[in-house]
């Protein structure tokens, strides 16, 4: 069970993982159906998935492509968009 993830915030960061591993690759069809799955669970999501999606996963991959000069805009469903968004606002960047 060495594999074995135990929170949900450690799901997030692995997923956030998968999906970075996705862009690196040049697989964005992987990486536009794991986006679109976190948006699922942005939507629908208990509120601990819902602050682990935002927190985490979102987080995680938003700086990720910051920092390779990604269109973000292009990738991001609706929803995990305008989080991503009410994020940098709150942030004040």
């Amino acid at each position: 069970m060495k594999n074995q993830v135990s929170t949900i915030y450690k799901q997030a960061e692995r997923f956030a993982e998968i999906t970075k591993t996705a862009i690196i690759t040049g697989n964005i069809s992987r990486a536009k159906k794991c986006l679109a799955l976190a948006e699922q669970l942005l939507i629908t999501g208990s509120n601990e998935t819902k602050i682990a999606i935002s927190n985490v996963y979102l987080f995680s991959v938003s700086s990720f492509m910051e920092l390779r000069h990604c269109s973000i805009s292009n990738l991001f469903p609706k929803s995990l968009k305008a989080e991503y968004i009410k994020q940098i606002n709150t942030s004040g960047v």
